[in-house]
């Protein structure tokens, strides 16, 4: 793969998702300031935010997060809700039958309730996800993973709060057009690249998570 490509952040949440507080201004400078060519927002079980943001001059892959029985999974290039509480072969067939693609998130970490089918029909496994502690560790087990079942890599920052945007991003060889970038991330013409958080702002984030809530 060329050197040169797209820089997407393929997992974004937004003040859509309840337990995030980007506002969708600030997805778009956040963005902008971290060299990103585009991002993917991914709220929790809606795509309202998403939505919103398509006329932007970024772009935006709209998207959800979604909750099934087995765990969390992502449906990228999705325009209409898929229900959640499904079971995950259903629901990528959903994903699919909307023209999506559908990637397993943070597929190795337990304690944010993902899980993965050997039998289900991923399009592609998130590697790196820098909300994930330890950072190193679930990258190794995840890429592991995908290598073993032979899926292209993605990554994102699975922010919650604005710098957290860009944290970890996937280059992608493709036209900055969302269509063909969905066709190359399905090609496998995918590089994933981040770090993981800074503790300082994932404290930070935390505490105006919790304010929203009071």
């Amino acid at each position: 793969m060329k050197s040169l490509g797209l820089k997407i952040d393929l997992h974004i949440h937004t003040c859509y998702s309840p337990d995030a507080v980007t506002t969708l201004k600030e997805v778009i400078i956040y963005s902008k300031k971290r060299g990103l060519d585009g991002v993917a927002i991914t709220d929790h079980d809606t795509l309202a935010g998403a939505l919103k943001l398509q006329n932007s001059d970024l772009i935006v892959i709209p998207g959800i997060e979604i909750t099934t029985i087995h765990g969390h999974l992502l449906a990228l290039n999705v325009t209409t809700p898929i229900p959640p509480k499904l079971d995950i072969n259903e629901t990528i067939q959903r994903i699919h039958e909307a023209d999506g693609i559908a990637v397993a998130a943070h597929p190795t970490i337990f304690y944010k309730s993902a899980s993965i089918l050997q039998t289900a029909s991923y399009d592609a496994i998130e590697v790196m996800n820098s909300a994930a502690v330890p950072f190193q560790l679930f990258t190794y087990l995840n890429k592991k993973l995908a290598t073993r079942l032979n899926l292209p890599q993605t990554a994102g920052s699975d922010s919650h709060y604005a710098p957290e945007i860009g944290a970890a991003y996937t280059v992608i060889e493709a036209d900055p057009d969302v269509d063909e970038i969905v066709q190359a991330i399905k090609k496998g013409a995918t590089v994933p690249v981040g770090k993981s958080l800074p503790w300082r702002m994932r404290l930070k984030g935390e505490a105006l998570r919790l304010k929203r809530k009071i």
